[in-house]
């Protein structure tokens, strides 16, 4: 099943948020390899693709797990939880109904 990952972003983490990217795509691409990402990317703090300083406000990240038990585990691994990065998560099951 398919699970959205919605996590918010600490205040001032965004200097946090680009030291610990590479470790958080290289998770994305684990997933993408396997077949189980639908999408994922940021949202910026300003209705811009590059934020520059203003940096985000979160991630959304949907993708297909076993349970949601796997979803959840596989958020708190998440390198940006450790870093500090999201100050909440919430994982939710979700159906994709179009394309």
């Amino acid at each position: 099943m398919l699970y959205a990952i919605i996590a918010t972003d600490a205040a001032n983490s965004l200097e946090a948020r680009l030291a610990a990217r590479p470790d958080h795509i290289a998770r994305l691409e684990k997933l993408k390899d396997e077949g189980r990402l639908v999408l994922a990317g940021p949202h910026p703090a300003v209705d811009s693709n590059d934020p520059g300083t203003a940096g985000f406000t979160g991630s959304l990240i949907v993708a297909e797990f076993e349970s949601l038990q796997a979803a959840e585990a596989w958020a708190a691994a998440d390198p940006y939880r450790a870093a500090g990065v999201y100050s909440d998560v919430l994982v939710k099951p979700f159906k994709r109904v179009l394309p």
